[in-house]
């Protein structure tokens, strides 16, 4: 209940602030649950994925320090929203999308390498999708990097790819985590290419 509402009002504020969003290939996303995958480039970006992969609803990943305050925890939580060790992430790390994703109808947002400030992607989202036997769904954001140049009412697109399923038989070793973080980065280059491929992402939070 709260997720409905409250996407009802990100998307008027959202609205107001920038007002030129475009979503497409939504046609690619598979029923049922998945991960959304993709580069992050910017602090609002996976508000952007939400938005564009609607009806949909999401679970996300959010730093541990963010739950300390009694009311952001609150929100968060009732956000779908759960807490990540990011420099020590244990077990419930995986367990905890894995779970939600086979026994809810909440789908995850992820982004495999982790931080803005890396394109260096890792294999959690790999595994998770493995253990939960859906697919990941490659997207990409393309539009205003910081608040203040959203405000200029610059377009935002975001673009998704095609599916890529996790072989469960295969062992996620070396290999084949090299493999399928091949086929994530290509998939990225692909959609922003199919954007705009004059694009090229700066981390303008540095």
């Amino acid at each position: 209940m709260f997720y409905s509402f409250a996407r009802v009002i990100v998307r008027m504020i959202v609205f107001i602030i920038n007002g030129n969003s475009h979503y497409l290939n939504k046609e690619k996303l598979p029923k049922g649950n998945y991960i959304l995958v993709g580069p992050h480039r910017t602090w609002f970006d996976p508000i952007y994925y939400a938005l564009a992969a609607s009806p949909k609803k999401f679970s996300f990943m959010a730093k541990k320090e963010l739950f300390k305050n009694p009311i952001l925890r609150w929100i968060l939580v009732n956000a779908n929203a759960f807490p990540v060790d990011r420099d020590h992430p244990g077990p419930s790390a995986i367990k905890t999308p894995v779970k939600t994703l086979k026994k809810t109808d909440l789908s995850l947002i992820m982004f495999p390498s982790g931080t803005r400030h890396s394109s260096e992607l890792k294999g959690g989202a790999n595994l998770i999708a493995q253990l939960s036997k859906v697919p990941l769904v490659p997207t990409v954001y393309q539009g205003p990097l910081t608040f203040k140049k959203l405000l200029s009412r610059k377009p935002v697109y975001v673009a998704f790819g095609d599916p890529i399923y996790v072989d469960r038989k295969r062992k996620l070793d070396d290999t084949y985590q090299q493999e399928l973080e091949q086929q994530m980065q290509a998939a990225f280059d692909k959609l922003d290419k199919s954007v705009n491929p004059d694009f090229k992402y700066e981390d303008v939070s540095k």
